[in-house]
C-alpha cells in the first residue's frame, strides 16, 4: 500500500518536472533540503490527517481493534515492541497512526510509528507519513522521541522488520527477533519502558508465494532486501468483486494487543551482558502476552511462537 502512494507521489512529482510546472518542482526540492531533517526530529503530524474519514472506514474493514491489558503511565517514555511485520502492517498503522484508538485507551501518550528511513526521501509522500504520524526509524530519530524529559513518548517499532514481511503467511508464528537488540540499547540509554505489542491475524490479511528458508525464491528476496532495504514478499488475496484473486487485504479481524510495561531505568552505557538480560526478559513477557491472549483470538493451544 505504501509502495503503490509513494510510486503516485514520484510519478507527479516527475509530472511536474517534465511538464510547464517545473518552478513548482524546484520549490519542492529547495523546500525538501531545508526540511530534511524533520523526519528525525518527531516528524510533523496533523490531527486533521489523522482524523480523516477514511481511516475509519479502513479499521472497519478488517476490522482493527486494539486491546489495552494495562495503563501506561504518561509521565513515561515508552518503546512499543510491535510483532509481527505481516504484510501490509495494518494494525500498526490503524492503531498507531489513525485517531482516536491509541489516545482514547491511553491518554497522555503520543505515538511515533518508526518506520524505514528510505521512505522519507519520496516527494510529497513524505509529508503525508509524517501527517500520520510516522517518523524515521534511525537512532538519531528513536532517540529524539525518547529523550523527552516530560515523558508522553511512546515510539512504535516493528522489530522484525521488512525481513520478518517474507514470513507472513497465514498462521505463521515466525518471529525475526533473536539477533534484534538496537531497541532494547536505545530503552536503556534513555529509560524507555519496554512494553511488548503482539497483533494478532496481521499474517492472515495475504497469502504469500511459497518461499522457505532454502528455496532460490527466499534466496533472491533476501539478497534485494539487503540491496535495497525493503523485502519483496510475493503475495496477493482478493479483488474488488471477486474473493479468488486480487491485492486487496483478506476482510480478517486484527487484534493488536498492547503488553504490560517492563520498567527501565537509565544506563547510558549499558553492557553486553545488560542488553542480552533485558532482551530475554522481554522475550519471556512476548510469549507470556501471547500465550495469556492466543485462545481469545483462534490461535490452538498447541501453537506457540517460534523466536529466530
Amino acid at each position: 500500500f505504501l509502495s503503490l502512494v509513494a510510486e503516485f507521489c514520484c510519478g507527479f512529482f516527475v509530472i511536474l518536472i517534465l511538464g510547464n510546472f517545473w518552478f513548482l518542482a524546484v520549490l519542492y526540492l529547495l523546500w525538501l533540503y531545508l526540511d530534511w531533517g524533520t523526519p528525525c526530529a518527531g516528524g510533523r503530524r496533523s490531527h486533521w490527517v489523522r482524523s480523516w474519514t477514511v481511516w475509519k472506514y479502513f479499521r472497519e474493514y478488517f476490522p482493527i481493534h486494539l486491546i489495552k491489558t494495562s495503563d501506561l503511565n504518561p509521565n513515561h517514555n515508552y518503546l512499543l515492541g510491535f510483532h509481527p511485520h505481516g504484510v501490509l502492517v495494518a494494525g500498526a498503522f490503524g492503531n498507531f497512526c489513525t485517531d482516536p484508538p491509541f489516545k482514547n485507551l491511553f491518554p497522555g501518550l503520543t505515538p511515533y510509528l518508526h518506520i524505514m528511513p528510505i521512505w522519507f526521501g519520496c516527494p510529497f509522500f513524505r509529508e503525508y507519513i509524517m501527517s500520520a504520524g510516522m517518523v524515521s526509524a534511525s537512532k538519531e530519530s528513536v532517540s529524539y522521541v525518547l529523550n523527552n524529559e516530560g515523558g508522553g513518548h511512546a515510539s512504535v517499532i516493528v522489530i522484525g522488520g521488512a525481513e520478518e514481511s517474507l514470513n507472513a503467511h497465514p498462521g505463521s508464528l515466525t518471529l525475526n527477533i533473536l539477533k534484534r537488540k538496537g531497541f532494547i540499547k536505545m530503552a536503556l540509554k534513555h529509560g524507555a519502558h519496554l512494553v511488548p505489542v503482539f497483533s494478532f491475524g496481521e499474517n492472515e490479511l495475504f497469502k504469500q508465494v511459497a518461499n522457505p528458508k532454502g528455496s532460490w525464491l527466499r534466496n533472491v528476496q533476501e539478497k534485494l532486501q539487503k540491496i535495497m532495504g525493503f523485502a519483496l514478499p510475493l503475495f496477493h488475496a482478493r479483488g474488488v468483486f471477486q474473493y479468488s484473486f486480487g491485492l486487496i487485504p483478506y476482510r480478517q479481524p486484527i487484534h493488536t494487543v498492547v503488553g504490560s510495561p517492563i520498567p527501565v531505568k537509565q544506563n547510558l552505557n549499558p553492557t553486553t551482558e545488560e542488553i542480552d538480560q533485558l532482551h530475554a526478559l522481554y522475550l519471556q513477557k512476548l510469549r507470556k502476552l501471547f500465550e495469556e491472549h492466543k485462545s481469545n483470538y483462534g490461535i490452538p493451544e498447541h501453537k506457540s511462537l517460534i523466536f529466530e
